[in-house]
């Protein structure tokens, strides 16, 4: 009764009878600026460590600290308006990066043609609108109706830092000062090589090797996501490297195991205990990351069911520009034109290597998982909304159903993996969309505004994102040591598994079996496996940001912990966005054959010495950041 009645009273900051500055020119083209860069940024990120971090809070602060600090304007709607466009791009890129690279891969294997920018950016944009236009009719029944049920972490988090005006000067601050920081860090160790980007320490006696990377972007990524999330990475990282591969070593040394075609013994003599994680570590972690990722959607059964049942209500219920400005929709009728065109496009555009049947599928899979992902960021966050595991139904499904109507071969997995990114951004933008939806319901938004705003988001980050992917391919390769696209490694092994079943199934159901073990033992089964899928030098870097998150939160006031909003996430924050504003310059040094001419690794004597201190510099710097509360 009392959850009703708080829904029912509500009002939000900014009364429906009030009509401030929202969609302007300014926001607009600040949301697309940093829609372009934050997706960007999360790209390179995402395909490094198989991670990508929400971009609301730090779009949020920029916008504040240019509007009402330099620009002198006090409207905190157009701020909104700023962090929803702008968010946009890092959930378009993270969709993106899950699945698109597995068509580099296949033409670097020669087995199908190098994907050109216009494809990536029209597979990115249909997916991108979809997702936006399936959660508009949803709106009613999750915002509002679920006020005081569902929590929305990150959008009420939003909301709380849009709130504090006065502290959009100093966040601005700390966000560009991480970018600043993370930007000369990374071309020091990239761009002029002056300092090693991996520490490693080799353990013979265990017949494995401790690393640890330089990277100012590891040490925020762990930072945000707290010290249990990555202390979970970690121990998937001990349990590969001073586990699984002193054993494969010691057991099987003489053994010539597929798919190595040496001994194991000579295997790691030549490239020691990578060259074990490259060959065999790397499948028992993909059984782990598919095993991890079907349980968390088996788990969510019960949430998708009564989500479909309210999202069908919530179609019947939705406004489509009645009563009073904070309840108006975008129309359903340009809603239901808009997924009729979008499915057109799929089907008939030549780029967009979809049949009938597969535009069929997007359209029910989209949906159902579109509602789904809007519900569970609304319990859990967008962190934890299980989009990895319903690209994997989706995929498994997809590529069942075309091997089944004989579109089989290089054909139907190109069609499957299609299917599959489409899906898979679908569901990322959905979950956007509803948390930056909460936040403006929370603030006496306009809604039909934000979904316009939503929706240039997605259409601008497509068009960028397609650049984005060209570039790092022609830098760097997907699926290498710089890049090394875990979830799109993981996407490719389960289309092959399917359609040719050539798997080292053995490998992948060790890694099956011991997602069953954490998950009888109550453990969180995906952080492990990511831990152990990627490798260590990654998860012991990202151990050190989440150490310092754990001790700065010990004496953090409790408002910053709960709004997200310390001094700490916004720095870190920065760090990220500047690691991969970086990459993706240094990506186009790469490109026009500049990159060689910088380096410097000649003349730098300092080796592991300036790797270590550049290290426990970067460290101080973000405890630093991160003790400088607010008061």
């Amino acid at each position: 009764m009392s959850e009703k009645n708080e829904k029912n009273s509500f009002k939000p900051y900014v009364s429906p009878h009030e009509n401030p500055p929202e969609f302007t020119v300014t926001s607009t083209v600040m949301g697309i600026l940093l829609a372009v860069i934050f997706g960007a940024a999360n790209a390179y990120l995402g395909l490094r460590v198989g991670m990508t971090v929400s971009a609301s809070i730090p779009a949020a602060v920029i916008s504040m600290g240019v509007i009402r600090v330099l620009m002198k304007k006090d409207s905190v709607l157009e701020s909104n308006m700023v962090q929803t466009i702008g968010s946009a791009g890092e959930s378009l890129a993270a969709g993106v990066i899950f699945t698109m690279p597995v068509l580099f891969l296949w033409s670097a294997e020669g087995a199908a043609d190098t994907p050109d920018l216009i494809s990536i950016s029209f597979i990115a944009l249909c997916g991108g609108v979809l997702g936006v236009l399936f959660m508009i009719p949803l709106r009613n029944a999750l915002i509002v109706k679920e006020h005081g049920v569902l929590p929305y972490p990150e959008g009420t988090a939003c909301a709380e830092v849009l709130l504090a005006g006065e502290e959009g000067g100093e966040g601005a601050k700390k966000v560009f000062a991480g970018m600043g920081i993370s930007a000369l860090s990374k071309f020091l160790v990239d761009g002029l090589q002056l300092v090693p980007g991996v520490i490693t320490a080799p353990l013979r006696a265990l017949r494995t090797e401790f690393s640890v990377e330089v990277y100012p972007a590891l040490l925020g990524v762990g930072y945000i996501c707290g010290h249990k999330i990555s202390a979970y990475m970690f121990a998937g990282g001990i349990l590969g490297w001073f586990v699984l591969i002193p054993a494969i070593v010691l057991f099987g040394s003489e053994t010539i195991l597929y798919p190595g075609t040496q001994t194991i013994a000579q295997m790691y003599e030549a490239g020691g205990a990578s060259a074990i994680w490259s060959s065999y570590l790397r499948y028992i972690g993909s059984g782990m990351v598919a095993a991890g990722g079907i349980f968390s959607l088996i788990k969510s059964l019960p949430l998708i069911i009564s989500t479909f049942r309210d999202a069908m209500k919530g179609m019947q219920s939705a406004k489509d520009g009645s009563g009073h400005r904070t309840e108006r929709d975008l129309n359903m009728k340009i809603v239901l034109a808009g997924i009729g065109i979008i499915v057109l496009l799929i089907w008939l555009l030549p780029q967009i290597p979809v049949a009938l049947p597969g535009a069929i599928l997007i359209v029910v899979f989209g949906f159902f998982f579109g509602a789904v992902s809007s519900r569970i960021v609304g319990l859990v966050g967008s962190s934890n909304s299980p989009v990895s595991g319903m690209t994997i139904a989706t995929l498994l499904f997809a590529t069942f159903i075309l091997k089944m109507t004989g579109d089989t071969g290089m054909h139907g997995m190109i069609g499957a993996i299609t299917i599959g990114s489409v899906i898979c951004i679908v569901a990322a933008m959905a979950g956007d969309t509803s948390q930056d939806l909460k936040t403006g319901f929370i603030l006496g938004a306009t809604p039909i505004k934000q979904q316009v705003g939503e929706l240039i988001g997605a259409v601008a980050s497509a068009l960028a994102i397609g650049g984005v992917m060209v570039l790092l391919n022609n830098a760097w390769g997907f699926g290498t040591k710089e890049l090394a696209a875990p979830q799109a490694t993981l996407m490719k092994m389960i289309v092959e598994g399917v359609m040719n079943g050539n798997l080292p199934w053995s490998l992948i159901f060790i890694g099956v079996f011991i997602a069953v073990v954490f998950e009888i033992m109550g453990m969180p089964v995906l952080p492990v496996a990511i831990g152990l899928y990627l490798p260590l030098e990654l998860s012991s870097t990202i151990m050190v940001g989440g150490l310092i998150r754990w001790i700065t939160d010990r004496f953090a006031d409790e408002k910053d912990k709960e709004s997200g909003a310390g001094g700490g996430i916004l720095f870190c924050s920065g760090m990220i966005a500047g690691e991969g504003i970086v990459g993706i310059l240094l990506a186009i040094l790469a490109v026009l054959g500049l990159a060689d001419r910088m380096n410097l690794s000649s003349v730098a004597n300092g080796g592991t010495i300036s790797g270590l201190i550049l290290l426990i510099a970067l460290t101080a710097l973000v405890f630093g950041a991160a003790r400088k509360t607010k008061k």
